[in-house]
């Protein structure tokens, strides 16, 4: 074998790797999701089509990833500290892009037939907020549209949504503003260049 088509040989082995790695990294510009969707070509697809399952935006989904994690496919809880300074265990076990509790996952699992799906999966991730907010549409008679309170009700949980235990917690308010800022700015920018992107298509994820 030539020097050449060792080269050769060696530059496609490495090819999924590098897209695996690529795969993982968050979004070079968060701000803006044309170039989210743009820059990680299969996300589009993967949103559109938990939007139709589950009756709630595009945008609306997206922004609550981006609140939850900043698109950090392992992202976990900061640690507590002992004595200020050192480590101690994490607040929960929330974990991934969308920040689920292992329980709550479960639930999503038996609930969709979903057996096996990740936290750090994108597609997943994103399914899981998609039901999450649906469930709340119907347990909570929140609009699908009302990024404010579905965020809400996605920290607090249905029940206490249902029992109004955001109310005494104004930060939580405020996030849930920022929240449903956020989704407005990204229907507006998405309004743009949806067009575009339904045009886009998938080749093995890499293009």
């Amino acid at each position: 074998m030539t020097q050449k088509n060792k080269k050769l040989k060696l530059a496609l082995l490495a090819l999924p790797l590098l897209a695996a790695g690529c795969a993982t990294t968050p979004p070079s510009n968060t701000d803006d999701i044309c170039e989210i969707f743009r820059e990680k070509d299969d996300w589009y697809h993967d949103a559109a089509k938990s939007a139709r399952k589950w009756n709630t935006p595009i945008a609306t989904m997206m922004a609550t990833l981006h609140q939850e994690s900043r698109f950090v496919h392992d992202a976990k809880p900061e640690r507590t500290k002992i004595l200020w300074f050192i480590p101690g265990p994490r607040p929960s076990d929330a974990y991934g892009y969308s920040q689920a509790l292992s329980i709550t996952w479960r639930s999503y699992e038996r609930a969709t037939s979903n057996y096996g799906a990740d936290r750090d999966d994108f597609a997943d991730a994103i399914d899981f907020v998609g039901w999450y907010h649906n469930t709340s549409q119907r347990q909570c008679s929140i609009k699908p549209n009302d990024t404010y309170h579905l965020y809400l009700a996605y920290h607090e949980g249905q029940g206490g949504f249902n029992r109004r235990t955001y109310r005494k917690k104004k930060w939580l308010q405020g996030v849930a503003h920022k929240v449903s800022s956020r989704a407005q700015s990204y229907q507006q920018q998405l309004n743009s260049c949806e067009a575009s992107l339904k045009k886009r298509k998938k080749f093995l994820g890499l293009f």
